[in-house]
């Protein structure tokens, strides 16, 4: 009874404790398996919301924080730096494009996008023009949980509706990736300009919005429209970065640079909270001043964390020493397999792929519920969402395990 008294203390997200199922105790993880404390073994069909790029429990990121954890855990980041931070930023700006090259650290991917909307609201300030404090955002979006994220969220599709009252007013519209969208997207510009700090969008993927896929053209003319009303263009690759789509970032394959750009999920292989947000140069030299007041008055308690910097360092050193990209590439060619016989199925409205993403959208909303249910019965652990089943397994997952996953998904959309 011990353990169940323990239990009914947590507070679990996303979901109606009274009447969803209990939460599936877990006893060890390795590679792309979650051990169960009943003795069960499941295939994880999506790395630990999309963090767990190379796996669980690689075993250099454990050596690597094992041994910052000796030297230095961690040490407030407030007129104290220390090794590993001043080398993960470095090693970040050269592998983003262009000249973003200043990085502030936090600890989650909301943060940092909360630190992202701050710092356009406060280049405006800092150059003496007021007025600018709203952005434009997009229907399908997700770009967290906190006050001013929920802000630039879809406000009638996503999940935070009920605050609609509460939230700042934004402008919130459809991608311009056709005639009419790019027509009401010119409009908008045209008549909120002056009123707009920043764009942000998802590049390529918007995630838990309902993994809407749009092509690099998009991101072509959020660049071209910012650059033609001077506003600043903020991409949010918390879920696209770090190889998800195919390259190292989704602005590689788009040839697009943003002028802020956050980073999280996937930056420390899944292994520590950590999160980034880049500036670009012009960005940075706004707050550059002889002015107190021009700081960024913006500081997480653990900003910075050594232990997380080490994780996220020995992350990076994967990606050079291991084939993470062709293995991304893989898992596309797999997914497009294993998931295509799902298109000609009943319930289906939808199956696309996009790296490491694979995605069967349903005609209408399933039980949830029982879907999960379904998905561990099959030996896998598979969490869909609203009309969406999908899968972003880790890069380093065997094609037996994906095969597995995808035939999971195919029994249990055709209700087998």
């Amino acid at each position: 009874m011990a353990g169940k008294d323990e239990a009914e203390h947590l507070w679990l997200p996303y979901c109606q404790m009274k009447t969803a199922a209990p939460p599936l105790k877990v006893a060890s993880t390795q590679g792309t398996r979650i051990r169960l404390a009943d003795g069960r073994e499941l295939i994880d069909g999506i790395a630990s919301w999309w963090t767990a790029c190379h796996g669980y429990n690689h075993p250099h990121i454990r050596e690597a924080v094992t041994r910052q954890l000796a030297i230095l855990p961690h040490v407030m980041f407030g007129g104290l730096v220390h090794e590993e931070a001043q080398r993960l930023a470095h090693r970040l700006c050269a592998l983003l494009p262009g000249d973003l090259t200043r990085v502030f650290f936090s600890d989650s991917g909301s943060v940092s996008v909360e630190v992202a909307l701050k710092m356009a609201v406060q280049f405006w300030l800092n150059k003496g023009i007021r007025g600018r404090n709203k952005f434009l955002a997009f229907k399908g979006a997700y770009h967290g949980d906190t006050f001013a994220t929920m802000a630039v969220c879809d406000p009638q599709e996503g999940m935070h509706k009920h605050f609609a009252g509460v939230l700042p007013s934004n402008i919130v519209t459809d991608l311009p990736r056709g005639e009419e969208t790019i027509a009401q997207f010119d409009r908008l510009l045209e008549a909120y300009a002056d009123e707009l700090a920043a764009i942000i969008v998802e590049p390529l993927v918007q995630g838990a919005g309902g993994m809407i896929f749009h092509p690099p053209q998009v991101l072509s003319r959020l660049r071209a429209a910012a650059d033609r009303y001077d506003l600043l263009l903020i991409f949010d690759e918390i879920f696209t970065g770090f190889g998800r789509t195919g390259s190292m970032f989704a602005c590689d394959e788009a040839e697009v640079q943003p002028d802020i750009i956050c980073l999280s999920k996937a930056l420390t292989g899944g292994t520590m909270a950590l999160a980034a947000t880049v500036a670009r140069a012009h960005v940075f030299e706004a707050f550059w001043s002889d002015d107190p007041s021009h700081s960024l008055m913006h500081g997480p308690t653990y900003m910075a964390n050594a232990l997380a910097c080490a994780a996220a360092n020995a992350s990076l050193d994967l990606f050079e020493r291991e084939p993470r990209l062709e293995q991304v590439e893989r898992i596309e060619q797999e997914l497009k397999a294993g998931l295509e016989p799902c298109r000609e199925m009943r319930a289906v409205k939808d199956v696309r792929v996009k790296g490491a993403v694979g995605v069967v959208e349903l005609k209408a909303g399933p039980d949830l519920e029982t879907m999960r249910r379904r998905f561990v019965e099959h030996g896998v652990f598979v969490r869909p969402f609203g009309r969406v089943v999908y899968l972003t397994p880790a890069f380093t997952i065997e094609v037996i395990d994906l095969q597995q996953l995808t035939r999971a998904i195919a029994h249990v959309v055709a209700g087998e």
